[in-house]
């Protein structure tokens, strides 16, 4: 008696194998999706609590205040400038590490 499996039979358990395959996917995308929201959950509530303790008398305004001396602050020429530059030092440290990494692999 032959142990073979018919073609009917290997393209049946091919279909389950997609399914299951299909399944596992649809859960790590789920975790990845969860995963993401809690980092940024983390990230908001960090920096508001950076804002919080940075700024003077915050915890008094509403939202709508908040929002409106964010504004005001973020868009000024100031503000435009030493974001660039924090922005440009953080890049060149990011850069630097890529570079040691590399040395240290090869």
């Amino acid at each position: 008696m032959s142990t073979r499996k018919t073609t009917a039979e290997r393209i049946e358990a091919a279909k389950i194998e997609l399914k299951q395959k299909e399944n596992e996917l649809k859960r790590l995308e789920q975790m990845q999706k969860e995963a993401d929201r809690k980092a940024r959950t983390k990230r908001l509530i960090e920096r508001g609590a950076i804002a919080e303790s940075l700024i003077p008398g915050v915890e008094t305004l509403t939202s709508e205040q908040f929002k409106a001396f964010l504004e005001k602050t973020v868009t000024s020429s100031y503000a435009a400038r030493a974001l660039a530059e924090i922005a440009a030092t953080t890049g060149a440290s990011d850069e630097s590490k890529t570079e040691n990494e590399a040395r240290q692999a090869g």
